[in-house]
């Protein structure tokens, strides 16, 4: 498991998060792709979920994340693969992580995996 790894997220969680990202990304959200967006959406308090991949190399890209996450009380979630991640944000490539800054119609999803993450930690 890689360093910003904190936890780990249940296989049924994971589905329900690419759902999120998915629903978000073409049900009329808007969703942030890499980490330079990531990041600024944390900081500015935009992010209403995080997700990252797990197996992001080199990981020391990924350990700032958790850690603006926590501090600002943005729930973030992992998932095993940058290649699963960039798949439900819609793309053709990986992607190492995304943040869901509006809904759209994935508000009632993104409600429950975010009361089931906050049991995770």
């Amino acid at each position: 498991m890689a360093a910003y790894v904190k936890f780990e997220t249940p296989e049924t969680l994971q589905k329900k998060v690419i759902e999120v990202v998915d629903l978000a990304k073409t049900g009329g959200g808007k969703v942030r792709i890499g980490v330079n967006e990531v990041t600024k959406a944390v900081e500015r308090s935009k992010a209403k979920l995080v997700v990252m991949a797990e197996d992001v190399d080199p990981p020391e890209i990924m350990i700032h994340i958790p850690i603006i996450c926590k501090e600002r009380e943005i729930p973030y979630v992992y998932i095993k693969t940058k290649d699963e991640l960039g798949k439900a944000a819609s793309l053709r490539v990986p992607t190492s992580s995304v943040a869901i800054t509006e809904e759209g119609k994935a508000k009632k999803v993104l409600e429950e995996v975010v009361k089931e993450v906050s049991k995770l930690k």
